[in-house]
This record gives C-alpha cells, structure tokens and sequence, in this order.
C-alpha cells in the first residue's frame, strides 16, 4: 500500500510539474507592450489585450508616379500567431463596409472571424531598412462580429505596430514603362498589439 499511495503522489506531482510547464494562454493581464516613440503611443485609458507575432510580404506593383515611376504597397499579405506559435489573426487589405468599400488594413480572427478595419494615424521609423511602426485607429473606423457572434477583436480601439523587420519596397525594378505593373513580395515580421478603452465603451 505505501509503495502504492508513493507512485501515485509521485505520479501526480509530475503531472502538476507538466501542467506548469505547458505554455500557459495569454490573457488581457499579461500582454505588455514595448516603450514606443510618442508618435505611435495609444491615447490614455487604452488597455492592450492581445498580441500577434506577424510573418508575411509587404505586397508592392510598380506605378507611374508624378514624371517617373515608383513601387506602391497594394497589400499586406501576413499571418499573426500568438506566443504558443497557434495562428490567431490574418491581416491584408480589403474594403471597409463601413466607408462605401474604401479600401483599408484590415485584421480577421481566424476561429470567429470578427473583423476590424483601421486608418494610420502615427508613424515613426525605428530601424533603417525596415517598415515603419505604426499606430492605426479602429474605433469610428470599422469593426464587424463574425457571422456566428464572434467578437473577440470587436472592441478593439487601436492597433499598434511596432518591432518590425524587412517589408520595405525594392530600391530598384521599377524605373521605366517596361516596368509598371510589376509586383515585388517583401518578407517582413512585426508584433501588432491590440487595445482596447479600459471603460469599455
């Protein structure tokens, strides 16, 4: 019977040491974003709960622009995951229902698919050679519950892109007639926090 009532306490303490193990899901509470430049910093009383780890292509064609000729973003094309590696959200542009299909970023929940459509209104460049970071305002822009209710990003008040690498257009490929409508497919990587008001309205 000791040797017993011994294997199942020993049993159960490994178990309780897996369990803490595990990676753990990430609530409002323990989402923290970095110091950013005044530029893109969220307004007061803006709460961030959720975070997405980005990996996609900044998505350029190249135009006509004023007397020569110049590489113009047509969308983001990236997978956000969260920090079990799990895919959480897709970003890319697409019309705003909300502003007769002005075409804006755009972030879908990948399991309940509420949507969010966002305008810039902060930038700073941190790091020569990469994208920007941005601060883009949702709210009085658009946001939709997916089709069954879901609405996990609905509140969302703000979204912050900071921590970026790669995504900037190519310095060359786009200098003559022979080169418009020419695409270029960037690599890049950025962290998108989610705000939302902390009164919740």
């Amino acid at each position: 019977m000791r040797k017993l009532l011994g294997s199942t306490a020993t049993a159960l303490f490994a178990l309780g040491a897996l369990a803490v193990s595990l990676p753990q899901p990430a609530f409002a509470g323990d989402v923290t974003p970095p110091p950013v430049p005044s530029d893109v910093q969220v307004p007061a009383g803006s709460i961030a709960f959720l975070v997405g780890h980005a990996i996609g292509t900044q998505n350029y064609i190249c135009l006509p622009s004023g007397r020569g000729f110049a590489w113009a973003l047509f969308t983001p094309q990236a997978t956000l995951f969260d920090d079990q590696q799990q895919q959480v959200i897709t970003h890319f542009f697409s019309p705003n229902p909300f502003e007769e299909g002005k075409v804006r970023a755009t972030w879908q929940h990948s399991r309940d698919t509420s949507t969010v459509w966002g305008q810039v209104v902060g930038q700073v460049t941190v790091t020569p050679g990469a994208i920007p970071w941005l601060l883009v305002q949702i709210e009085k822009i658009g946001a939709q519950d997916g089709p069954t209710g879901g609405d996990t990003l609905t509140a969302t008040s703000f979204v912050q892109r900071l921590n970026t690498t790669g995504g900037v257009a190519p310095p060359t490929g786009c200098a003559s007639f022979i080169d418009v409508g020419k695409k270029a497919f960037v690599p890049y990587t950025a962290d998108y926090f989610f705000y939302r008001n902390a009164d919740g309205e």
